[in-house]
């Protein structure tokens, strides 16, 4: 079962069009990140990999071996600007990991088939 959506859909996208524009707030920054790790999520249904932006918020996802217990063996943890560039193209994974703003450790940690997310694309 995906996970039960938290945000409406509309407010993450009004958020996300905020920090688009350079016109957002602190919180909708944190709607925007919040939006989007349950967009991954409804995407890449699973419990495989957790996905962290502190201090906005964090999901697992991706299908998998589920995780319950200790440190996650797949953990994928940035900032919440370098998410919100991963997530509408404006930034590229492999220049996100090379520059150190994002830590990605275990095999299925490499999540770059999944971005930019459709429903936060430029348009």
């Amino acid at each position: 079962m995906p996970p039960r959506r938290r945000t409406d859909p509309a407010v993450g996208r009004a958020a996300l069009g905020a920090w688009l524009r350079g016109a957002s707030t602190r919180s909708d920054v944190t709607t925007a990140v919040r939006f989007t790790l349950e967009e991954l999520a409804d995407v890449a249904p699973g419990n495989a990999v957790e996905v962290r932006v502190p201090p906005a918020g964090a999901v697992q996802a991706v299908p998998g071996p589920r995780h319950t217990r200790g440190t996650p063996p797949n953990v994928v943890e940035t900032d919440v600007e370098t998410w919100l560039g991963l997530v509408t193209g404006r930034l590229r994974w492999a220049d996100a990991v090379d520059a150190g703003r994002v830590r990605a450790s275990g095999e299925r940690s490499d999540i770059s088939g999944l971005l930019p997310l459709q429903a936060a694309r430029e348009r």
